[in-house]
């Protein structure tokens, strides 16, 4: 991007913000506090662009497109509640400390650390598994000084390495021990595959549904992109159908989630009563929507998270959340073409399988909100509230800046 382009989207974003939380203020009570986050949002994404832009730090399209998105997500949190705006205004900072730090130590990590990031992701398991707090069914969050942490969010990121340091056959002929079975090709894809599910076998025992199937996705279209092996293809089709049977036949966690999904009206004030309300605030929105601050999102339970998407709708209308859509494909669609032309086996396979993580956890979350799918436990990036979402989003984001500056400067 030009540096005037670049200044001129700049621009967009703080007006943005400008007008955003002027309405909440004025449509809001009035709470100067309102401003004093407006003020440090609009600041932080000023001088965090001014550096990303001025020393060229790769892809400044995907950077200012998230600057847009996280606006309007603590916009959005600053009106259901205040608290919330505070908070999600402090992750933002630390968030950005974040990319900046991972996108000066991504050129150092190597696919030959993949049991450094394998031994870090089974630590975080067990250490959820041992001393994790149970929310919503899921065992998936540690309480650290009195502030929960879901150490999935961090495995998510580990996950993608580990599985592009084993697909970039990381580990070549002549290796000592236990790795030495990775030495024979016919059994390399095998290996990857037991990685991959042995992820997936933790957030089964943690009950995070939503991030199971995120991770077999990740896997499957990485095994899809980067392996010519049709049989452990057509076998892993296998295996994640019969789990989806045995899941849906046996859980009752999962089958109540589906019988929820196709009729939330039968039980519209008990089982069905998230989905129906965010079926009813979109509509409710119509198409220009209500408009910031107008709306009632109080009603939906979770509507800081999980059905923030909802929200956005009610007050925006339809053509507000189609904006958000339209913002979340040109980002997906510079992940892809990051990847694409990026050259090196383990930049392309990590690059990849951030935009394919990227691409699915907001299918996954706005196909739920708007019962397109059966609705699971994941937050839409950038905009939901949590800070462990936030600030590993944008550790993700740190490392696609760098694999672009590694392709080129200008995409």
């Amino acid at each position: 991007m030009k540096k005037q382009n670049a200044f001129l989207t700049l621009f967009l974003v703080i007006l943005q913000n400008i007008l955003g939380f002027f309405l909440v203020y004025v449509n809001g009570g009035k709470n100067n506090t309102v401003l004093y986050i407006g003020l440090a949002v609009v600041s932080l994404i000023f001088v965090s662009t001014l550096i990303v832009t001025l020393l060229n730090l790769g892809d400044t399209y995907i950077f200012q497109i998230s600057a847009m998105l996280v606006s309007i997500g603590i916009i959005m949190l600053t009106r259901i509640n205040i608290e919330y705006g505070i908070r999600q205004a402090v992750w933002l900072f630390l968030g950005v400390l974040a990319f900046f730090v991972t996108y000066f130590i991504y050129p150092y990590l190597k696919d030959k650390f993949v049991l450094i990031y394998l031994g870090l992701s089974f630590v975080l398991f067990i250490l959820t598994l041992l001393f994790g707090k149970t929310v919503n069914g899921s065992r998936n969050w540690i309480v650290i000084f009195g502030h929960s942490f879901q150490p999935a969010e961090v495995i998510k990121m580990l996950y993608i390495l580990t599985l592009s340091s084993l697909f970039c056959h990381a580990y070549k002929e002549g290796q000592r021990g236990i790795l030495k079975i990775y030495n024979d090709k016919r059994l390399r894809p095998y290996l990857i595959m037991c990685v991959a599910y042995a992820h997936m076998f933790f957030l089964i025992l943690q009950r995070d549904w939503g991030l199971c199937v995120l991770f077999f996705v990740i896997y499957f279209f990485m095994l899809y992109c980067f392996s010519q092996n049709i049989l452990i293809k057509a076998l892993n089709v296998a295996l994640f159908s019969f789990g989806g049977f045995l899941g849906y036949h046996f859980m009752s966690h999962i089958r109540r989630r589906v019988s929820i999904w196709i009729n939330p009206y039968e039980d519209i004030t008990g089982a069905g009563y998230q989905i129906t309300q965010s079926l009813f605030a979109i509509g409710e929105g119509g198409f220009t929507g209500s408009g910031i601050g107008l709306g009632s999102p109080y009603y939906i339970p979770e509507v800081h998270s999980d059905f923030i998407f909802s929200a956005i709708c009610e007050e925006l209308g339809i053509l507000g959340g189609v904006g958000v859509i339209l913002l979340f494909f040109i980002f997906v669609y510079r992940l892809f073409k990051i990847a694409i032309a990026v050259r090196g086996g383990y930049h392309k396979m990590t690059a990849f399988g951030i935009a394919v993580m990227f691409s699915f956890q907001i299918f996954i979350i706005i196909g739920g909100v708007i019962k397109l799918i059966p609705l699971t436990g994941i937050t839409l990036p950038f905009i939901s509230y949590g800070g462990s979402s936030l600030v590993t989003t944008f550790m993700s984001l740190g490392f696609m800046m760098a694999i672009s500056k590694e392709a080129y400067n200008e995409i």
